[in-house]
């Protein structure tokens, strides 16, 4: 269907628009110039326009998580520098979607966060056997109200 009101003054503003519109948000959101990773803290490190660093590890991003460090090194900085690109993974995030921990789909959101509680450790591991040594998992005592 074609605008038959454009005229060539109404473009120009609305490219005016959507150009100012873009300047604010490359001046208040995070942007990118440099991308990598870092094999030896297992972490993709985002070097930030401001002069900031961002790192995360890659188990947390979908499509990420078991990748091999030399695909995982392969990332690319969108032109923006808006978003981060891993062509040999077909992998695209967004780099303020990662900086307020938003690593991929609302069910890899919900997978992560069932994981997160069932992390396991040597310490927990080492009180787990010493619970076990004492009977288990202390009783919770009952005070003279019954709570």
């Amino acid at each position: 269907m074609k605008n038959l009101d454009l005229t060539e003054e109404t473009l120009n503003n609305e490219i005016a628009q959507a150009r100012a519109a873009a300047a604010m948000a490359d001046a208040s959101e995070p942007r990118a110039q440099a991308a990598h990773y870092d094999l030896n803290l297992n972490r993709i490190v985002i070097e930030l326009r401001s002069g900031a660093t961002f790192l995360f590890p890659p188990e947390l991003v979908q499509g990420l998580a078991g990748a091999s460090p030399d695909k995982l090194n392969n990332v690319e900085v969108t032109p923006s520098g808006e978003g981060l690109h891993w062509e040999q993974l077909d992998v695209d995030m967004s780099i303020p979607a990662l900086m307020v921990g938003i690593f991929g789909t609302k069910a890899w959101m919900a997978e992560l966060g069932s994981r997160g509680g069932s992390v396991s450790s040597t310490a927990k591991a080492r009180a787990a056997r010493e619970n076990g040594k004492r009977g288990g998992r202390p009783r919770k005592t009952l005070d003279s109200s019954g709570n």
